[in-house]
Parts: C-alpha cells; sequence; structure tokens
C-alpha cells in the first residue's frame, strides 16, 4: 500500500510541475485568472515598425527593410526559384547578452493579415545573403549582424508582420511591415 500512495504522490508533482512547464509569464502571475489579458497586453507592447529597435532576448533587432514579389535568388548558376513569391526582409541583430547567442533564421516568423504563418526559407536565404555564413556562427556580446531572411510566400499575399526571436524558445517580438 506504501508503494502506491508513494506512485500517486509522485504522479501528482510530476503533473503540477508539467501544467508550468515552458510558461514564461514575466508579469509575476498573480493567479486571479486575468493572464491572458496581461500576456495580450504584453504583446502590443512590444509590436515595433520598420527601422525601430525591438528586442527578444539577447537580441536587439532592427528590421531595415522588407522587399516581397522576388521570383529568384541568386545568380544565374546557384539560386533558387520561389515556389510563389520571395520577400527579403533585412535585419539588423545585434547581441545584448553577456554570453554569445547563434542567430536562427528558422526561427523567425511571417504573417498576413488573416493570421497565417509563413517559416522562413533558410535554403533560399544562402543565396540571398552575399555571406551566407553571417548567420551560422555566434553573435558575441556587443557584436551586430545584418543579413536577409527569406519567407517564400503565394503570389497573392502580402506580409503584415514578423515575429522575431532570440531562439526557437523565446516569446518572441513582433514587427508591423505596414
Amino acid at each position: 500500500m506504501r508503494k502506491t500512495t508513494t506512485f500517486a504522490l509522485l504522479a501528482t508533482a510530476v503533473v503540477a510541475l508539467g501544467c508550468g512547464a515552458g510558461t514564461t509569464d514575466t508579469a509575476g502571475g498573480s493567479g486571479s485568472g486575468d493572464g491572458a489579458a496581461v500576456k495580450g497586453e504584453e504583446k502590443a507592447a512590444k509590436t515595433a515598425k520598420i527601422g525601430q529597435p525591438a528586442r527578444d532576448g539577447k537580441f536587439e533587432f532592427m528590421v531595415k527593410s522588407s522587399k516581397c514579389g522576388v521570383t529568384k535568388v541568386g545568380d544565374s548558376v546557384l539560386g533558387e526559384k520561389a515556389q510563389g513569391q520571395f520577400c527579403l526582409v533585412t535585419i539588423n541583430v545585434k547581441n545584448i547578452g553577456k554570453e554569445s547567442q547563434m542567430f536562427d533564421g528558422s526561427s523567425q516568423k511571417a504573417y498576413a493579415a488573416d493570421g497565417t504563418e509563413y517559416s522562413a526559407d533558410t535554403g533560399a536565404a544562402i543565396y540571398a545573403n552575399k555571406n551566407a555564413e553571417t548567420f551560422l556562427n555566434d553573435i558575441n556580446p556587443g557584436n551586430q549582424v545584418t543579413g536577409v531572411v527569406v519567407f517564400d510566400i503565394p503570389k497573392n499575399v502580402k506580409l503584415t508582420k514578423l515575429e522575431l526571436h532570440d531562439s526557437a524558445f523565446s516569446g518572441g517580438v513582433d514587427v508591423a511591415l505596414s
């Protein structure tokens, strides 16, 4: 009977810990049930525009430009053709942390007005960046790099915002494109 009680306590503890795993609520949740409103307000407060700095984790991002309607990246010998159209987003990424951090283009997302999410095309980004290694190396504290993140979207779609992340597990920061 003691094994059953111990197992039940252990299972309860695991479930209780699992319910909070992965949360990033920095508002100091009071348990009052208004966490969704606080997170919504927090997300709205993080939205930046092209040319404005936006921070997520160890990175400060600045979207410099966005150009859609591109059909091919690369040169006449090596390149990649868009399934629909490429949107080339030029971003400056600065490490504001105290240790090196790798910028991962595949962690970045783009959204259309209807909420449709598009992932970055890391293969096309190799051809869109003159120094392809720019986004594959760690960025040391205080250093910054500028490069192009590429999204392959349907021809009739217009992107309205980006969600930029310092890692695949960060909360992200929104940048309005319009």
